[in-house]
């Protein structure tokens, strides 16, 4: 469960989506500085992550007895791992990469309501992972055009 809830940031009250986010900007900060050596293997690893958050939010879902319990803020840190993958370390960067993953989290953009309703694991992070997708497009595209 400390997994899922993001070390006990999961628990607090009104804001856990957000918290969890939060908690996943030093960790996207080491996943870009693998990248910037390594870009496969920091997609690999990335790959990685996204599969062991579906396992441990389907180990999550059974011991609550719930389909997406709001504690598992696991998703929101994938999520943002990929919304900001490969970004630069720059604080505007950072500060639309987290506005931009919370929107898309929390709108649930076509297809992310349709991968929200897979069972489990699968449910509670995809459509975080297609928030991140939408993300890391629009970040990167801003960046290429130099509005970054």
């Amino acid at each position: 469960m400390i997994a899922a809830t993001g070390g006990g940031v999961g628990y607090l009250p009104l804001i856990p989506g957000t918290a969890g986010t939060l908690i996943a900007v030093p960790i996207s900060l080491g996943l870009n500085r693998l990248a910037r050596d390594s870009p496969w293997l920091a997609a690999a690893v990335l790959a990685l992550a996204i599969g062991c958050a579906i396992a441990v939010s389907n180990r999550a879902c059974d011991i609550l007895r719930q389909k997406d319990p709001q504690i598992i803020v696991i998703d929101e840190i994938i999520g943002f791992l990929v919304a900001n993958f490969l970004s630069t370390t720059s604080l505007a960067v950072l500060l639309t990469s987290f506005l931009t993953f919370r929107f898309f989290d929390i709108a649930k953009v076509f297809p992310a309501a349709r991968l929200e309703q897979l069972p489990r694991g699968a449910g509670v992070v995809l459509d975080d992972v297609m928030a991140g997708i939408y993300t890391f497009a629009i970040v990167q595209l801003l960046l290429c055009s130099g509005w970054l």
